[in-house]
């Protein structure tokens, strides 16, 4: 057997063989080569590097599994071994200035690129690596001013690690050794709240085995969605939602491939998902599986039936929990809840979608493990939660503590069915489109108004309003959910036709032979008019006199959000607007009969449906968030996302908040990129003029404070606020780009 040949076979045969033969004959195999390099010349340069590389990686992956789990060093966790580091840097320095000198001969002889560094500065620099580490000399593990604004946190753990190390062996067993440098690791390898680059770590640690390649493959197979959805009881708690997939999967099969040929979707590791909708258990006690075909409030089971739809057709692997006996099953079985350690390499979920009510199931099974999963999480929040709601200690000093916020999350790890916060993630859902251009060719519209409302107390009080319509010749139309035929309907006219509850198709066959879709003012920011909009009614959308918040009407009282609406559907207001959507005050009567005679005048009701609201937009959204969100790092990805290229940083006006101060100049406020501005510097840089430098807690900072020319700076990152504003304060705003149509991705986020 040759050489060559001699050593593949060691190589493929002997991956369990051990470290001082491998040693010996990557030793022989550079002996070779400074022998012989004239030799290895005439062989030809490229046949030399494929048979290197590639010996190179199969001995690399060997030795990787033989040395698994060893403790080595005084700094032996798994991701350091320290003595061994030592006598590798020596090895390689030997073997890096033979494959110089066999690269020179080489390069002379075959005139080729270099494929390592020049011989005198690779000699230089890993000489006095190894000399280092052989003469003893301490790896220097520091923090850098810019690492600290970056990580603000990290000084804060590294003196509590100080203090603490030794209070859990779990802490030893990751190479934690009392030494700054351990800690530093351990923060940053483990935890997450400091950075690699204070120790020269890896910029990427690998949260799956690196030879693991598989990729998420797009799926289109619906029985194996339904098989994932079987009900686990018989409440039938998942029907409605496996009826609202069946009714649009054909839909979802076009879009996923529309997008596969619009970006590339095969690079994609497939996610472990666990998604557990809380708001369907029986202790929920909301009954929302009891009332979904009831006139029950379906916005929620609408947007998780989409996420669940979309997470599956593009190949991750999903398990779907609703009652708290499956949660319990699934949360017995993962690591020791009880050790501080915060190691997250090992968790048997990727990512967690759930609910405030799931959330706080989730909380009483796993218990003291919490904080291993909490950056896993993302919570369905219909109508949003602000920082200063969001942070417990801040939001009970402020008496803003409510039963759905101080969860202390990432704002942005709350998922919102619209893009009314930028301070959280716009998650939204897919409006249905039952009728095919087919179905509506022979469809006439008519003088007809349906009424966005189907429980009889929405109707209170709105006779006056829906008088003014009827009486403009408009036949007005009603899906008022009864219990009964006999149940009588206390608030709605008698000329009012009441079709009750009506199916998918039923009802999008009303909208289409209806001019208009009438707003009552309540419920709140619904699926409904974006469906009737895409069916080509125009919506009234009530103006309210003074917004609607949590200081002024019951609805928003509990809620985590100081969000003030200035209409039934502010998305419609803003986003869409006219001809589609007439916001107006729907107690002035003239403004009524006025608005319904431009509707009436129009010849064409034409549909329209943003691009974020189709099956492809609401996939491609998703695909952006779980491939690039990761809350784990504590937003200190290496590489940002969004970008740097699309944020812009200004600075805004007095009393004005960053959304607004973004959204003047048609941008949206960017809060993963607040840390960039949270620096004098930064202040400086952007006009203002700092009479005193201070660092305080609220929601408002950094800003510059008109009245005393004081620089201020944030000190808690969960304040970071989009939303925050005061009368006297400048806030330094990150604002960035969006993509018409698709608000949650800036303009090159998915090219």
């Amino acid at each position: 057997m040759t050489s060559w040949r001699w050593l593949r076979y060691f190589h493929l045969h002997s991956r369990q063989g051990c470290i001082l033969l491998g040693v010996a004959t990557l030793l022989w195999l550079v002996t070779i080569f400074n022998i012989n390099s004239t030799a290895v010349v005439n062989r030809g340069s490229e046949e030399i590097k494929s048979e290197v590389i590639k010996l190179s990686e199969q001995y690399i992956r060997a030795l990787a599994r033989d040395n698994e789990g060893v403790v080595d060093g005084p700094y032996a966790g798994r991701f350091t071994a320290y003595d061994l580091k030592k006598t590798m840097a020596v090895l390689l320095e030997n073997i890096l200035q033979r494959l110089d000198k066999v690269e020179h001969e080489l390069n002379i002889t075959a005139n080729i690129s270099s494929i390592l560094a020049k011989p005198g500065e690779t000699d230089k620099q890993h000489s006095l690596l190894a000399e280092d580490l052989l003469q003893g000399e301490p790896e220097k593990c520091r923090l850098s001013d810019k690492e600290k604004q970056l990580y603000p946190k990290c000084q804060g753990k590294i003196e509590w690690m100080k203090q603490m190390w030794k209070s859990d062996p779990c802490y030893a067993s990751y190479g934690v050794d009392g030494s700054a440098c351990s800690f530093i690791m351990y923060l940053s390898e483990i935890e997450g709240w400091c950075p690699r680059s204070a120790w020269h770590g890896s910029s990427l640690v690998p949260t799956h085995d690196i030879f693991d390649m598989r990729s998420a493959n797009i799926t289109t197979d619906l029985d194996g969605l339904m098989q994932l959805l079987k009900d686990p009881n018989e409440r039938q708690g998942y029907a409605w939602i496996r009826m609202r997939i069946k009714r649009i999967w054909p839909r979802w099969e076009e879009a996923i491939k529309n997008l596969a040929r619009k970006q590339d979707l095969s690079k994609r590791k497939p996610k472990k998902i666990l998604v557990h909708l809380g708001l369907l258990s029986k202790q929920s006690g909301w009954k929302f599986a009891e009332m979904q075909f009831k006139g029950g409030p379906l916005g929620e089971l609408v947007q998780w039936s989409d996420l669940i739809t979309a997470l599956y057709v593009l190949g991750h692997q999903l398990t779907i929990t609703s009652e708290t006996d499956q949660l319990s099953s699934i949360v017995s079985q993962l690591p020791a809840a009880n050790s501080p350690c915060q190691s997250r390499r090992e968790l048997p979920v990727d990512i967690i979608y759930i609910d405030i009510v799931g959330l706080k199931q989730f909380k009483k099974y796993v218990k003291n493990g919490y904080g291993k999963f909490s950056c896993l999480l993302r919570i369905l929040d219909s109508f949003g939660t602000e920082p200063a709601f969001n942070l417990r200690s801040f939001a009970k000093q402020r008496k803003k503590l409510t039963s759905w916020g101080g969860q202390d999350l990432m704002p942005q790890q709350f998922f919102n069915m619209f893009p009314h916060s930028p301070d959280n993630s716009f998650m939204g859902f897919v409006v249905e489109r039952h009728l095919n251009e087919s179905d509506v060719r022979d469809i006439e519209r008519s003088n007809m108004a349906v009424v966005y409302g189907k429980n009889d107390y929405m109707w209170q009080d709105k006779k006056e309003y829906l008088n003014m319509v009827n009486k403009s010749g408009i036949v007005i139309h009603g899906t008022v959910y009864k219990e009964n035929k006999s149940a009588k309907l206390e608030h709605i006219p008698n000329y009012v036709i009441n079709h009750g509850i009506l199916n998918g198709e039923d009802l999008h066959t009303l909208l289409r032979k209806s001019k208009i879709f009438l707003g009552l003012g309540f419920p709140y920011e619904g699926p409904a008019p974006l469906e009737a909009i895409a069916n080509g009614a125009v919506y009234i959308n009530p103006k309210f006199a003074k917004p609607h918040n949590r200081n002024t009407v019951p609805f928003f009282k509990g809620k985590p959000t100081e969000r003030e609406l200035t209409s039934q559907h502010p998305y419609a207001e803003q986003f869409i607007g006219e001809p589609y959507v007439y916001t107006i005050n729907i107690n002035d009567p003239e403004e009524v009969r006025t608005t319904i005679q431009k509707i009436l005048d129009t010849d064409h009701f034409k549909g329209y449906l943003p691009y974020e609201y189709t099956e492809e937009g609401f996939i491609q959204r998703m695909n952006a968030y779980i491939e690039h969100q990761n809350f784990c790092q504590f937003q200190k990805q290496l590489t940002k996302w969004p970008p740097e290229s699309a944020v812009q940083i200004l600075f805004g006006e007095a009393g004005k908040s960053c959304k607004d101060v973004c959204w003047e100049k048609n941008l949206i406020c960017e809060p993963s990129h607040f840390l960039e501005t949270n620096s004098h510097g930064a202040l400086i840089s952007h006009g203002a003029s700092c009479a005193a430098n201070k660092t305080l807690i609220d929601i408002f900072y950094p800003a510059l404070d008109t009245k005393t020319n004081d620089c201020i700076l944030q000190q808690e990152e969960l304040l970071f606020s989009c939303v925050g504003k005061q009368v006297n304060l400048r806030r330094l705003c990150p604002c960035r780009n969006y993509i018409k149509g698709q608000t949650a991705l800036c303009l090159t986020c998915e090219s």
